[in-house]
C-alpha cells in the first residue's frame, strides 16, 4: 500500500511539473491590429489606473457599452456590433485579465470587475450610457446602476450571472463542471488549467450556446489562443475561486432607479426560480424571454438581441 501511495505521489508531482513546461511552451498571441469580423474597426487601448484595457468604438448615436461574459472577450459581440453601430455609438471592452487587456494581480471578484468598468466609463468620459452586459457583464451593469453611477442612464442585462454561488458554468457541460470544481482546489486548479487543450476549451465554450454551430471555429480558436497570454489562466482561476461574490449582487439591484430590460435565453444556465428572483429584485424591469437562446445569447440569437435593444432604447420606449 505504501508503495502504491509513493507511486501516486510521484505521478502527481510529475504531472504538476509537466504542467509548467506545457504552459511555458505555449505561443502567446500578439494583440491584433484589426478585427476579422469588422476590418474597419481598429482596437484601441485606454489606461484605467495603470491597467491597459483593449476596447473598440464604432458607429454614431446614443452611447452603448457592451460587456462580455466570463472567459470571453469583446469578440463575443461580433454578430451584433456591425448592425448596432448603424444606430448607436458602440463601445465594447476586454475586462482586465481577459482578451488582450492587461492581466494584473488581484482577487478578480465582482467588486474588481465593477470598479474596472466604472473606471473605463470615467477614463473615456462617457455620459448617458446604456450598459448592456451578458452573464457577469449583465450583473456588472446592474451593480453599476445599483451604485447610482451618474454616467449610466439605462441597463440591458442578458442572462445575468448571480446565482449558484457563481458556479453556473458548472451547468454548461461535464467539462464546465470539472473546471469549475477543480479551480476551487489550490495547486490542482492551476495544474488543470495549465494542461488545458483546445478540445477541452472548445467543449466548455460550446456549453454556452444552445446550438454549437452558433459559435464559429475561428472564434473558438481565437478565445483559446488568447488564453496562452502569460498569467491569463491564473486570472481565470482567481475569477472562479471568487465566483461566490456574484451571488451577493442582487441585493444592490433594489437601488436601481434607471430603466432596465432583462433578457433571458430559454436555454440559459439559470433556473426558473433564479430568473424570477432577479426579475422581482429590479424595480420596474422589463423582462424578455428569447426562444432558442443559450448563455451566450449574442451568438445564439443575435437577431433577438439587436431587436430588443433597438426597441428598448427607442426614444420614449422606457420612460417611467
Amino acid at each position: 500500500m505504501l508503495y502504491l501511495m509513493l507511486i501516486a505521489l510521484a505521478s502527481a508531482a510529475g504531472l504538476w511539473l509537466v504542467s509548467f513546461a506545457v504552459e511555458a511552451a505555449r505561443p502567446a498571441p500578439a494583440a491584433p491590429n484589426s478585427l476579422p469580423w469588422s476590418p474597419n474597426v481598429t482596437p484601441r487601448f485606454v489606461d484605467i489606473g495603470g491597467c491597459k484595457v483593449r476596447y473598440i468604438n464604432t458607429g454614431r448615436g446614443p452611447v452603448l457599452v457592451l460587456l462580455h461574459t466570463l472567459r470571453t472577450q469583446l469578440d463575443l459581440f461580433e454578430k451584433v456590433v456591425p448592425q448596432l453601430a448603424q444606430q448607436f455609438t458602440v463601445y465594447a471592452l476586454d475586462y482586465p485579465g481577459h482578451g488582450y487587456s492587461d492581466i494584473p494581480g488581484g482577487r478578480y471578484d465582482a467588486g474588481f470587475f465593477v470598479k474596472s468598468v466604472e473606471a473605463f466609463l470615467q477614463a473615456l468620459d462617457l455620459q448617458e450610457v446604456t450598459l448592456c452586459g451578458v452573464s457577469i457583464g449583465g450583473a456588472i451593469a446592474l451593480i453599476v446602476a445599483g451604485r447610482r453611477n451618474p454616467r449610466v442612464s439605462r441597463v440591458v442585462a442578458i442572462n445575468p450571472y448571480d446565482y449558484a454561488r457563481g458556479r453556473g458554468m458548472a451547468r454548461s457541460s461535464f467539462l464546465g463542471w470539472m473546471i469549475t470544481t477543480t479551480a476551487r482546489v489550490p495547486v490542482l486548479g492551476e495544474t488543470v488549467m495549465r494542461l488545458r487543450n483546445f478540445i477541452i476549451m472548445k467543449a466548455v465554450l460550446r456549453g454556452g450556446v444552445a446550438n454549437p454551430l452558433c459559435i464559429s471555429e475561428r472564434l473558438l480558436k481565437e478565445m483559446y489562443r488568447v488564453g496562452n497570454r502569460k498569467g491569463h489562466y491564473r486570472a481565470f482561476v482567481q475569477l472562479l475561486r471568487n465566483a461566490a461574490t456574484w451571488e451577493a449582487a442582487p441585493e444592490i439591484y433594489r437601488n436601481i432607479r434607471v430603466p432596465v430590460s432583462v433578457i433571458w435565453g430559454d436555454r440559459d444556465w439559470s433556473k426558473a426560480h433564479e430568473r424570477e428572483g432577479d426579475n422581482k429584485m429590479i424595480p420596474g424591469a422589463k423582462v424578455v424571454a428569447v426562444e432558442g437562446g443559450g448563455h451566450f445569447l449574442p451568438l445564439d440569437r443575435p437577431d433577438a438581441v439587436i431587436e430588443n435593444l433597438r426597441s428598448f432604447l427607442a426614444p420614449g420606449a422606457a420612460e417611467r
